[in-house]
């Protein structure tokens, strides 16, 4: 009889902690921007239509504006990811070291941030890449949705071919073999 009135107080807690998790993710899911919405940063059709992702404008993260029309004819990888993020954070080196590689090729590797402008500026104080950080939010993540992104989880990776087209998505962190694979066999391709 004493177990179980040890036990009993445990079994208390465990619930109450259980239902105030239950309602906070009902509360966020309840606050969430629909999925059906069309994001702030995309012009309308953008995420769909071959070579609309050259239409995206967006900041870094001293707010100024950068358009992924500069990187036109290019092999454009975006990857999606935030500070938060150890996955993220840990595959940027390997893209860092291929945008150094292939860049001359014809890559540009962009990472757009789901995050505050304050913490990529420090990131990037702190970990120097070789390829830009543009900003988003919640609503950049739910663009990756119109790109395979269905769970809108990071780290995620699109990756574009020179006429703009989506070639290929990544969901996890990509190794450096494969990211490298996935490089040449683009640059390889004819627009």
């Amino acid at each position: 009889m004493s177990r179980n009135k040890a036990i009993a107080p445990l079994l208390l807690v465990a619930v109450v902690v259980a239902l105030l998790a239950a309602m906070a993710g009902a509360s966020l899911w309840a606050t969430r921007p629909s999925a059906r919405q069309q994001p702030a940063s995309a012009p309308p059709m953008a995420t769909t239509q071959p070579g609309a992702v050259w239409s995206l404008t967006l900041p870094d993260a001293r707010g100024r504006q950068q358009a992924l029309q500069a990187w036109r004819g290019k092999v454009l990888v975006l990857n999606f990811w935030a500070t938060w993020c150890p996955p993220c954070r840990e595959e940027m080196p390997v893209f860092s070291r291929a945008q150094t590689t292939f860049g001359p090729q014809g890559v540009q590797m962009v990472g757009l941030s789901i995050d505050t402008p304050d913490n990529v500026a420090r990131f990037e104080a702190e970990h120097p890449l070789s390829y830009p950080l543009l900003m988003g939010g919640v609503d950049l993540l739910e663009l990756s949705v119109a790109w395979g992104n269905s769970a809108q989880a990071m780290p995620f990776t699109a990756f574009f071919g020179r006429d703009g087209r989506l070639a290929a998505v990544h969901l996890g962190p990509l190794s450096e073999p494969a990211l490298e694979q996935q490089l040449r066999t683009l640059l390889a391709a004819q627009p």
